[in-house]
């Protein structure tokens, strides 16, 4: 009997020693500190970089950052960052330049940085960014400098008059109709003087889609003006163009009149910057455009559908979605505010 109860007293005392042990090999307290210390240092916005690093460019990517041993330097406060690193420039490579008309809502910056996100891993893309304001904002301003990407930030205002629902005329302008022109006008100005135009497409991107990388590289190489299919658009899943057996466009899938010379969304197609360069005097019009009328008042002006490219498989492959941000509920912000003002979202 004393045998026994000494044999159970060992166990007792050994039991939760052997348990203590195994636990400590599985989760040493070294990976919990560093755990630790890590998310403490992402929720700061200046970081410390301890053990006398400092931060250095790496050659050929002037946005990203590595730490270099540094015997005896102080530590190092970054006060900002590029949280990038998109692919190396090329020379060989058609330049897509992306033209997004924005303006200044609730949803603006989330709109942009997913956009942003999109486009640095996109290969020769520069961004031509057009605010609808009297002056570009610092919102947009900070955001593009931080992105990583290569930019052109313009702004112009359009008048309260053309603004969409404030018109009294049946044809009255969509929005970012000003901001695309800008946008080509701003082509042209950079690229007039050059004897041989760049390799190159203009597309316009808005904010509030959502887009595939594959669609970037099946734009790249357009010879004219290319097309493809987009979803949630039109009330339809998609819409798209129509291409016979030959790989020709012969008409427009959709509900909304057919009928249209370009019945497509400003998000289904792309223009080879040469012939925008030719067509000095194409752009989007301002008067006597009925809605959804928009991207046929700029393409009738460069191409006709003998001369549209499909594209993603002859038409069908969706590579881009009218997705939109819900707006979101404030209700509970009031008259005054209930937020810090002062925080950008």
């Amino acid at each position: 009997m004393l045998r026994r109860r000494n044999l159970l007293t060992t166990l007792l005392i050994a039991l939760p020693w052997a348990l203590l042990l195994t636990l400590w090999h599985q989760y040493p307290t070294t990976d919990y500190l560093s755990l630790l210390r890590k998310e403490t240092d992402e929720n700061v916005t200046s970081k410390v970089l301890l053990n006398g690093t400092s931060a250095q460019r790496e050659v050929g990517f002037p946005s990203c950052t590595r730490q270099q041993q540094s015997i005896g330097a102080m530590p190092k406060i970054i006060q900002n960052y590029v949280y990038s690193r998109p692919p190396p420039w090329s020379d060989t490579l058609p330049t897509i330049f992306v033209i997004t008309p924005t303006y200044t809502r609730p949803v603006q910056k989330a709109e942009l940085t997913r956009l942003a996100n999109t486009f640095l891993h996109v290969q020769n893309l520069h961004w031509v960014v057009v605010e609808d304001s009297p002056r570009r904002t610092n919102l947009v301003s900070n955001l593009l400098e931080k992105a990583g990407l290569n930019f052109t930030h313009l702004n112009v205002e359009t008048p309260k008059s053309l603004k969409l629902g404030l018109s009294w005329i049946p044809s009255h302008t969509p929005r970012g109709t000003l901001q695309r022109n800008l946008g080509l006008h701003w082509l042209r100005d950079s690229f007039s003087n050059n004897t041989a135009p760049p390799e190159g497409v203009v597309y316009f991107a808005d904010d509030d889609n959502t887009y595939s990388l594959e669609l970037f590289e099946e734009m790249r190489y357009t010879r004219r003006v290319s097309v493809w299919p987009v979803a949630f658009v039109g009330g339809l899943r998609y819409e798209s163009p129509k291409v016979n057996p030959a790989g020709k466009v012969v008409g427009w899938k959709t509900v909304f009149d057919p009928n249209r010379p370009f019945a497509i969304d400003m998000a289904g197609f792309a223009i080879s910057i040469k012939l925008i360069l030719e067509k000095p005097h194409a752009s989007f019009k301002l008067e006597g455009v009925k809605g959804g009328y928009q991207e046929t008042s700029l393409l009738k002006d460069l191409v006709t559908m003998d001369g549209l490219e499909p594209k993603a498989a002859n038409c069908t492959k969706v590579l881009v979605w009218h997705t939109r941000t819900e707006r979101p509920t404030l209700v509970n912000e009031g008259k005054r505010g209930f937020t810090d003002p002062r925080v950008e979202v």
